[in-house]
């Protein structure tokens, strides 16, 4: 008997296989639903039911209520990312989770700015966040979006920056028939996920990004400043040569990785990694940057399983999202007057006998270190007396969720009776051992 073919292997997702985005924005593009939605004011979800009932009650038409009610919620879930100018926008669901933050797109502009553009040309510009950051920075913009949808939403965005107008049409062909005649430098935010059938797929291969990444190089083949916006999990290897490639975060989170060519790449940067902080109320930025390729960091000593009991009383330094991206852990290590150590090769740990206080990393005093075994981790809560347990990990295969239900005993959310002590854990695999460090947050 003949043994059944194996099936074929399913297609790795393209970013340029996916759906047209279905939010409708036609009754909101009229002035009656403009007027409509301006007029709700703060919206909640809560509210959503009562407020289609008086609407519809009050003669509105149920595709204009539906329409209405839709952008206020994805006005109120806009706003605190991209702050209160969102109250006055028209978003897409799959184009405001790709939208780049205010603060984000204000670099981008200072960038394009320092390069000596004139005009942009924003290629699949999405909602017009980035337009908008152009156009605030004094540059003319050509912002070109392929879905009509989207390009209408871009358009009402876009109406009160006059330095900016939106093309609905391919982006690829515009830019090969109007760079640079039109625009002397180029800006991308390729699409990476693959939307439809009510879901999506992330993308990882930068030829699978629409445009690829291979059209991103075609157009900085014509010296002109050339930027990018990719994600944050884009591989070193994919980096091409002479580009400049810049991680960043915003509050922890890191958020893209941008690259550069030409005019707007740093003379003597390779790889970056930028941290921004607006939990104070108003942005703080902090960098460090490397002329050495991928791989290529300095060496520093690690601590070892040997050397673990002595840690006691010395600081471990967690770098930054964005310097972990860009491969800059021991870069950091070496800029600190302080000399600094690595709990192993192979882990974004840290340590140094005084603490660096540096934006780029977060710092912790080790209090105790202990073998990471359940059961006595869990005697070591209960003699002292935990009742809020934070865990953090590197090379081990428990999640945080897991170690503070099990240490914790189980308790609801991981929490023990109320009242006790606030803990922190660092998990970590250093050499053949797991260890748990007790730590106390610095920062």
């Amino acid at each position: 008997m003949a043994r059944p073919r194996p099936s074929a292997r399913a297609p790795r997702p393209t970013a340029a296989a996916s759906e047209a985005d279905p939010t409708a924005l036609a009754p909101v593009l009229e002035p009656e639903g403009r007027a409509l939605l301006d007029s709700l004011g703060e919206h909640r979800a809560a509210d959503a039911l009562a407020v289609s009932s008086r609407l519809r009650a009050a003669g509105h038409p149920p595709e204009r209520v539906a329409a209405v009610l839709t952008q206020a919620d994805l006005r109120a879930r806009a706003v605190p990312r991209l702050g209160p100018d969102a109250r006055g926008m028209l978003f897409t669901r799959d184009g405001l989770e790709q939208a780049t933050r205010p603060v984000v797109a204000a670099l981008h502009a200072q960038r394009m700015a320092a390069a000596g553009a004139r005009t942009v040309a924003d290629l699949g510009c999405g909602l017009g966040l980035d337009a908008r950051a152009f156009a605030d920075a004094g540059l003319g913009v050509v912002a070109v979006e392929r879905d009509a949808v989207v390009a209408a939403a871009a358009e009402v965005n876009l109406t009160d920056r006059p330095g900016a107008r939106v093309v609905h049409g391919d982006a690829v062909p515009w830019a090969r028939e109007h760079v640079p005649a039109q625009a002397d430098a180029v800006w991308l935010d390729p699409a990476r996920r693959q939307v439809g059938g009510g879901g999506s797929a992330r993308v990882f291969d930068p030829e699978a990004f629409s445009p690829p990444l291979s059209v991103v190089e075609e157009l900085a083949a014509t010296g002109v400043p050339v930027g990018v916006k990719l994600g944050p999990g884009l591989p070193h290897e994919a980096v091409p040569a002479g580009a400049e490639a810049e991680w960043v975060s915003v509050d922890g989170d890191v958020v893209e990785a941008a690259l550069w060519f030409n005019a707007a790449a740093r003379p003597g940067v390779r790889r970056a990694a930028r941290v921004i902080d607006t939990r104070g109320g108003q942005a703080t930025t902090a960098e460090l940057v490397s002329g050495a390729d991928f791989g290529d960091s300095p060496g520093v000593e690690a601590v070892g399983e040997e050397g673990m009991p002595g840690l006691v009383g010395e600081v471990l330094h967690e770098p930054d999202g964005a310097v972990i991206r860009a491969g800059l852990v021991t870069d950091l290590a070496v800029s600190w007057p302080t000399p600094a150590r690595q709990l192993d090769p192979h882990l974004a740990y840290l340590v140094a006998t005084e603490h660096a206080a540096d934006p780029l990393a977060r710092a912790y005093r080790i209090d105790a270190v202990h073998d990471f075994h359940l059961k006595s981790l869990r005697r070591w809560a209960k003699e002292a007396g935990v009742g809020r347990l934070d865990v953090k990990k590197r090379g081990v295969r428990e999640t945080p969720e897991e170690v503070r239900r099990q240490v914790l005993g189980g308790s609801k959310g991981g929490r023990a009776a109320a009242g006790g002590r606030h803990a922190t854990l660092v998990l970590a695999r250093v050499g053949e051992r797991r260890f748990a460090l007790e730590v106390t947050p610095l920062d």
